[in-house]
């Protein structure tokens, strides 16, 4: 019982992979060419074949041709091969298809591949190259509408934009005839920073489809400045390092007057402060210079203000009968705020009155 288990269990994984491989079940393989499927004439191009892990073999066909197949072993680790063609003729040109052979059948055909010959006969028949034009121009911004125009004097019956090093293939257009001139545009609008690169144009006919003209002159595009989520990002950096700036400062400066409040509040007269020790000298000198600076500064405030009531005093214009003033003498004012309190005094003797004196002023004044 016991050996007969093993194979039992080998027998239902064979027919289960049987069964998958007749029933179409395993992934198509993948197909492409290097360096590009659009081939100069006379140069060489190799065709890869990739399938899933433990493949045994890969068989390259080309639609209409009665030649057996193509096979290759497949190359570690196991899951791809490389069909290399050398001198692209007119004969090479065509559609491919790519199989991986496992277990005991093969896979489905892959997407087609087309193998795409520039420049050979009698597709020389197109002795024209064909000009390559952008709208609005070789440089643009991320997110812009970009057209690219393909032209030829030539009859012409389809339009090819290839793009160096892309792995998709060439984009086709049917020609238009505009004032006995061929033209396709290829929109690619909006552009990103994938879009830029070099771009070429092929003409071809209808009667050879893989068969191309010449290259156009080469144009590149270059797609210039950040794409809108990069400008998005550092927008928002921007404004969240701003905010904690802002953050920053209104905390040092709630902090600085709670400093303040707090030696305000501890800080005893002159007359009792007694012999104080400190644990830190140098921060109680900072805090006690920012508390000096605060109370500096409305004194400066209310200096100014009584400089400016003693000079319009003095040009006549100051405070008439019945009008106070909130202090006698301003808080702070030293003797700038003695100076300007006693001008209106001098214009009283000049024959403003005593009137013109405030009236705490005269308070002091009155026997």
């Amino acid at each position: 019982m016991a050996p007969t288990l093993p194979a039992l269990l080998c027998l239902g994984l064979s027919v289960g992979l049987r069964t998958q491989v007749q029933a179409g079940t395993f992934p198509k393989p993948i197909i492409w060419a290097e360096p590009s499927s659009v081939v100069p004439s006379g140069s060489s191009v190799t065709i890869l074949c990739q399938g899933p892990p433990n493949t045994k073999s890969f068989s390259l066909n080309k639609e209409g041709d009665s030649a057996p197949r193509n096979m290759h072993p497949a190359l570690k680790p196991w899951d791809k091969a490389n069909f290399f063609i050398s001198n692209v003729r007119e004969q090479q040109a065509g559609r491919y298809h790519c199989s991986h052979f496992i277990g005991v059948n093969w896979s489905e055909p892959s997407e087609p591949l087309d193998l795409l010959v520039a420049g050979e006969e009698p597709a020389g028949r197109l002795r024209d190259r064909p000009s390559l034009s952008v709208r609005p121009g070789p440089t643009v911004a991320p997110r812009e509408n970009v057209t690219l125009l393909c032209q030829s004097g030539e009859r012409t019956d389809t339009f090819l934009l290839s793009k160096e090093g892309a792995a998709h293939r060439p984009l086709r257009l049917r020609s238009q005839d505009q004032a006995g001139r061929y033209q396709a545009e290829f929109s690619l609008s909006p552009v990103t920073s994938a879009h830029g690169g070099t771009y070429r144009c092929y003409g071809s006919l209808s009667t050879d489809p893989y068969l191309l003209s010449q290259p156009s002159e080469p144009l590149v595009l270059v797609v210039s400045g950040l794409t809108w989520y990069l400008s998005v990002l550092i927008g928002v950096s921007v404004i969240f390092v701003l905010l904690l700036l802002v953050l920053l400062f209104f905390f040092l400066h709630h902090r600085g007057q709670d400093r303040c409040r707090k030696s305000r509040a501890a800080d005893p007269g002159p007359e009792d402060r007694g012999p104080q020790s400190s644990s830190s000298p140098g921060a109680d000198a900072q805090d006690q210079a920012i508390c000096e600076q605060e109370r500096r500064q409305p004194v400066a405030g209310h200096r100014d203000f009584w400089r400016q009531w003693g000079g319009d005093a003095e040009k006549g214009g100051g405070p008439g009968l019945g009008t106070e003033t909130p202090h006698s003498t301003p808080p702070g004012a030293g003797w700038w705020g003695h100076r300007d309190l006693w001008r209106p005094w001098g214009d009283a003797q000049k024959g403003g009155g005593l009137h013109s004196i405030p009236r705490d002023a005269r308070r002091g004044l009155q026997p």
